[in-house]
């Protein structure tokens, strides 16, 4: 420890400090330890087209890179889990795996990046691998769509999904319901429309609805867009004179920087953010990364490369996750890797109720615990928010609750804007909307009644959504 370090370890009078802030040094694993890549060069490992080209999409393929790394039971596990729970297709970039521990059979199983990323079978919850309200689309966003992949679900901001397919695939993705090839449990979504008939449909509603003034720049992730399609449909959207933020949701800029280090993608986004500029718009990125040991030097270059280019900001929005960055520890060691290489926390949610998400979902409770253990350690601009992204309602801090059953994990939020799912519903502003507990982290009473009333909850879900669409369901097919 430096000595700067070891004095911010301790108070004025000498006491402990609950958590001791060291500058974490960046470094970038040296892949040729694992044995299918013992023999790529630098250049190669530089390369996003080998990247890409390189990416482990199953257990035979992992098998090929990790060899006797780990054991045969792990890769067991893993194909287990991809035949009868994982609602995503593997992708798994080297520089993604190449942060992971791979020192032992049980480091790699304990690895926070291995966790959410390879999650295998014995990683899931027995009891309630599901909560009974859990759902493809949680968050009910292909119901608030004003066009095909355009969410609209903020008064002034809007979502638009371009693309349904990233570099990596996330086991906990929120859009598994449409983003990545489709698995034994989950048949995906498609778009019915082409991209370009979806592109400009979106263009003409943005064009007519001078109330919205942010886009974020979705899908799917924008890195896998060809460069020139992305960068054409981002100039459109700087010529519509409402639209004053724009953002790109990229993991890739961790998951594969490559991609963000090539020069015809740091000349386009210089042109981006120029133009931007220009006409007082804001053009940010925001990336996805969970655990600190996810920043390396090569990550920090890409950011590094963004901002020069002119990009406003650099910013995070991660997802709390059990195993992974859900102790004060983990998350003020991500987030100060995160600020300290250019990358501004800004959000983590809790993870959403998808299928087979228990195990690492945390309660409103250990959320709120969390928030009050990060406080006062990073800058106040930095400090991210913990939010609950509420079904029908959006994205609420924590502390917002409106009531909490904790006994039973249920929380009870309001909101104080209509969707366009309520654009006529008088009761819109005043009823409460529900959010839920992982089952397992209820006290025996609680656990007892949901094992009683399992069946009963997506029913009773149910009545809620159709309490919040049936005002205004008419106007939306007219």
């Amino acid at each position: 420890m430096t000595a700067v370090a070891a004095e911010s370890a301790v108070t004025p009078e000498g006491r402990p400090q609950p958590y001791a802030y060291r500058r974490r040094e960046l470094s970038e694993p040296d892949w040729r330890r694992i044995p299918g890549w013992s023999d790529i060069t630098s250049a190669e490992w530089e390369s996003a087209q080998w990247q890409r080209s390189h990416c482990v999409k199953n257990a035979r393929q992992l098998r090929q890179v990790l060899g006797d790394l780990v054991s045969e039971a792990f890769y067991a596990d893993l194909e287990r889990d991809q035949r009868e729970r994982a609602t995503m297709s593997m992708l798994l970039p080297p520089q993604m795996l190449n942060t992971m521990d791979v020192s032992s059979t049980e480091a790699f199983y304990a690895d926070p990046v291995r966790r959410y990323m390879l999650p295998v079978f014995s990683d899931r919850r027995t009891d309630f691998p599901s909560h009974p309200v859990a759902s493809r689309d949680s968050l009910h966003e292909a119901e608030m769509w004003a066009v095909e992949g355009l969410t609209h679900r903020y008064p002034t901001k809007v979502l638009a999904e371009l693309l349904p397919t990233c570099p990596q695939y996330c086991g906990h993705c929120t859009r598994m319901d449409l983003v990545g090839n489709s698995t034994p449990q989950i048949d995906k979504h498609k778009f019915a429309l082409k991209q370009p008939d979806r592109l400009e449909a979106m263009f003409d509603y943005l064009a007519r609805t001078p109330q919205v003034r942010d886009v974020v720049v979705s899908g799917g992730d924008v890195a896998n867009m060809p460069w020139a399609r992305l960068e054409s449909f981002v100039g459109r959207l700087l010529d519509v004179e409402n639209i004053r933020d724009i953002r790109l949701a990229t993991k890739a800029l961790m998951g594969l920087p490559q991609h963000w280090l090539q020069d015809d993608v740091r000349a386009g986004m210089e042109r981006l953010a120029t133009k931007a500029r220009q006409r007082g718009a804001q053009l940010a990125i925001h990336t996805h990364v969970n655990a600190a040991q996810s920043m390396t030097p090569l990550v920090a270059k890409a950011t590094q490369a963004m901002l020069d280019a002119g990009v406003r900001d650099v910013r995070n929005q991660g997802v709390l996750m059990r195993g992974v960055n859900a102790t004060v520890e983990q998350l003020l060691d991500l987030c100060f890797a995160l600020q300290d290489n250019g990358v501004l926390p800004y959000y983590f949610y809790l993870c959403d109720m998808i299928p087979f998400s228990e195990h690492w979902r945390l309660s409103l409770a250990e959320a709120q615990r969390l928030q009050h253990g990060i406080m006062g350690y990073l800058p106040g601009f930095a400090t991210p928010r913990i939010v609950c992204d509420v079904p029908y309602v959006g994205k609420r801090w924590v502390h917002q609750v409106s009531e909490y059953d904790t006994e039973r994990g249920i929380s009870y939020w309001t909101k104080n804007y209509r969707t366009a799912l309520e654009a006529d519903d008088p009761e819109a502003l005043n009823r409460q909307y529900e959010y839920y507990d992982p089952i397992h982290t209820l006290p025996e009473a609680g656990q007892a009644w949901w094992r009683e009333h399992a069946r009963e909850a997506p029913e009773h879900a149910a009545r809620l959504a159709a309490a919040s669409r049936a005002a205004s369901e008419a106007l939306l097919h007219d």
